[in-house]
């Protein structure tokens, strides 16, 4: 068996399959459904993550997710968390099988984090967005029995000092928006909402509250993405990366920033 101390560079997941340690899953046999082997059995209950969303302004980027998880049309969780913080400037959101989806989230920043302490240095946003893209091409062979990642992953570049944005597919291929994007069983609905409201010399609050308006209209016509939950004080997850780093917006401001909206509304 190889020792840790043999493996000489800089990736974890590379460290980790050099003891072998990291192996992908096995799919359980379906022999009393009649399914070939290693397919996944369609009445497993796979909780799904929903709408996603990231986008550019002035300062920086703004990342956002409602809080639903679905098993089908069963709700699985109603106050999940989608957008995880990757490192002190960089962010990811999740939508697909929830599962690995939220594990490969926990991965990537385990990962810049060991990146940082063999280096010396942290890796650069487009680098960031590299080793995303190597983990999703590594679940390729889950994606193909039904456990689909699709990320949207972002950050502030402090050497450009811009934010930046970038969409995945299931194969790992990885492009970068120059605007926003959307992802989920509302992200069409999300990013037309997006198409209206954003522009390139929005402050902070704005996208904060294009942000919302785009969750809050996915909400209106997809049953899979959740709206805000006055009832049980549950609001969607806004997050900021800038120069200073990631913040996550306080749900008490989340909670006025929808209370504007619907004033707004009703105003028309």
């Amino acid at each position: 068996m190889r020792l840790f101390g043999e493996y000489q560079g800089s990736s974890f997941t590379e460290l980790l399959a050099s003891t072998r340690s990291l192996a992908l899953p096995v799919a359980p046999q379906s022999t009393a459904t009649g399914a070939p082997p290693g397919a996944i059995d369609a009445r497993l209950s796979i909780p799904h993550g929903t709408t996603v969303l990231g986008l550019k302004f002035a300062g920086g980027v703004v990342m956002a997710g409602d809080r639903l998880a679905t098993e089908g049309y069963r709700v699985a969780s109603r106050d999940i968390q989608k957008v995880f913080a990757t490192d002190d400037h960089s962010l990811m959101a999740i939508a697909g099988a929830a599962g690995p989806a939220i594990e490969m989230a926990r991965l990537l920043r385990v990962e810049l984090e060991h990146y940082e302490k063999i280096e010396g240095e942290p890796l650069e946003v487009e680098g960031k967005a590299n080793k995303l893209s190597q983990m999703i091409r590594q679940n390729l062979p889950a994606a193909m029995q039904g456990l689909v990642v699709v990320p949207i992953f972002a950050g502030y570049d402090k050497r450009r000092m811009v934010g930046r944005v970038w969409k995945f597919d299931v194969t790992g291929g990885r492009y970068e928006e120059t605007e926003f994007e959307t992802t989920g069983s509302g992200g069409l609905y999300a990013k037309e909402s997006l198409k209206k409201s954003w522009r390139p010399d929005a402050s902070r609050e704005d996208a904060m509250r294009f942000a919302l308006e785009a969750l809050m209209a996915a909400a209106d016509e997809d049953r899979g993405t959740g709206g805000v939950d006055t009832v049980r004080g549950i609001y969607p997850n806004i997050f900021v990366c800038d120069a200073g780093g990631i913040d996550e917006t306080p749900a008490e401001r989340v909670a006025e920033l929808h209370r504007e909206l619907v004033a707004a509304r009703q105003r028309r």
